[in-house]
């Protein structure tokens, strides 16, 4: 529970909205993920009724709010892994890309439905001019509970000078090197096909309150 309790926290600070998108600073990493964890927070309270009826629109949202501030691509070839790379296809690359964000938008959709309001500390911001990658660290506060410290790595785009993030360390754990030591394994003795078919499946879930 409590890393499900870790991730759902995490990608809520990752999500944006994008009738407010001239308001995220895509090109300062401190301001844009706090800048869209405020906003998204609101948002999800807002149309928790909804959300009750129909599960299905937390994907939705998801697709038309999160994953524009999200670097799936880089994330999915990071998954796929640069020793598997001689095994597969440009083709089979870019399939996995596409599939791996509908997997994203379905994984995260059903940790939303856990979504409680806990509050946010966020680091105050640090120089990033020469930097590529900065981790922007934040504590979860839940009252009865230990702070629970977060990391987001965000990674700068060198051609249009804007970031991204593309994973998140919770306690210590990065989830993108888990997904990754969870599948490229698969991926060298299957074949990328064979995981993409496999994440398709996941993908097409649908979204329960449990």
């Amino acid at each position: 529970m409590k890393k499900l309790f870790t991730v759902i926290i995490a990608l809520a600070l990752m999500v944006s909205i994008s009738a407010t998108a001239k308001a995220v600073d895509s090109k300062n990493p401190y301001a844009m993920i706090e800048t869209v964890a405020k906003v998204t927070f609101k948002r999800f309270s807002d149309e928790q009724p909804e959300i009750r009826k129909n599960p299905e629109i937390l994907k939705d949202i998801v697709r038309e709010e999160l994953m524009p501030y999200i670097n799936y691509r880089y994330a999915a070839l990071k998954v796929i892994g640069f020793k598997n790379f001689e095994q597969t296809t440009s083709q089979s690359r870019a399939d996995f890309v596409d599939v791996f964000r509908e997997y994203l938008v379905t994984s995260y959709a059903q940790v939303f439905t856990l979504y409680k309001q806990q509050e946010v500390e966020f680091e105050p911001e640090r120089d990033f001019d020469d930097a590529k990658v900065v981790a922007v660290r934040t504590s979860v506060l839940d009252p009865g509970r230990p702070p629970i410290d977060i990391s987001f790595r965000v990674r700068r785009n060198t051609t249009t000078n804007e970031w991204k993030a593309y994973d998140m360390v919770a306690e210590g754990v990065s989830l993108l090197d888990s997904k990754e030591s969870e599948l490229s394994g698969l991926i060298r003795q299957k074949g990328l096909p064979y995981v993409t078919e496999m994440l398709k499946e996941k993908s097409d879930q649908k979204i329960v309150f449990k």
